[in-house]
């Protein structure tokens, strides 16, 4: 998109591969995790589920309760379209795959499920772990709680309705993972941040994403990051990652993925 080169542009003159990273920490997660170029046999699984999608012609109505489709105008929509337009990449599905195995996850929210192509990455990448993920859109909920049956991927809980009410409804819970995607408006993201902030413990792994999607959402970035219980945060343009570790200095990277 047009608007985006600009910030993309100023992203790339700062950002880093794994030279000049200082914290062991973040050394260890870009090389052994962002750069590892192993061929995984479950990519095929991501591949099969996103050619599954793509290959689906059939319609559906759908309700965005957040800002909505900047490429799809009608509610009417092809669900191949939906998972090409709107669908986690492949190079993003990978990415979450090496994420949740290198961590572990055991807990992971998920705000934004649309056609489960993250969700299938995450479970891939840790079969133990139990998924909860939320969906505005009731067609859609039905639609990928079908697909996860068809495709056997077990321990995910799909819930459907408003963010603002489901996430009040899960405070009580401890996240090791926690993914916000599906509504891209500041003052949206920022209330979701701060309700589920108690949901995090120290080893927890917030992902925002699209953060430069528009003005607001790179003013909610920059908010999330100064806030006293962030610690590490890393900007790759597509996600804003933020850690709180305690046992490290507040420190903000802009790393190339």
């Amino acid at each position: 998109m047009r608007k985006l080169i600009i910030p993309y542009i100023k992203f790339w003159s700062k950002s880093k591969n794994q030279h000049g990273v200082q914290s062991p920490f973040v050394y260890d997660l870009v090389t052994k995790c962002f750069y590892d170029k192993t061929n995984y046999d479950d990519y095929t699984k991501l591949k099969t589920y996103k050619k599954h999608l793509l290959s689906n012609n059939n319609t559906i109505e759908v309700t965005d309760l957040g800002v909505g489709s900047q490429v799809m105008k009608s509610n009417t929509r092809i669900i191949h379209n939906i998972a090409k337009n709107a669908g986690t990449t492949s190079h993003r599905a990978k990415l979450f795959y090496r994420l949740t195995n290198y961590f572990q996850f055991k807990s992971i929210l998920e705000l934004g499920t649309s056609m489960g192509i993250a969700t299938q990455a995450m479970h891939l990448g840790n079969p133990e772990a139990k998924i909860t993920t939320i969906e505005g859109c009731p067609n859609i909920s039905d639609f990928t709680s079908n697909t996860f049956k068809q495709f056997d991927l077990k321990s995910i809980e799909v819930l459907n309705g408003d963010f603002n009410e489901v996430t009040k409804t899960l405070t009580s819970n401890n996240y090791d993972l926690i993914y916000f995607d599906g509504n891209h408006q500041k003052d949206a993201t920022l209330n979701y941040f701060e309700t589920l902030l108690d949901t995090a413990h120290n080893d927890s792994v917030f992902i925002f994403d699209d953060i430069y999607w528009s003005k607001g959402m790179a003013e909610a970035w920059e908010t999330i990051k100064q806030h006293p219980k962030v610690t590490i945060t890393i900007d790759t343009f597509f996600w804003g990652i933020v850690f709180f570790r305690k046992e490290q200095a507040k420190e903000h990277f802009t790393i190339r993925v």
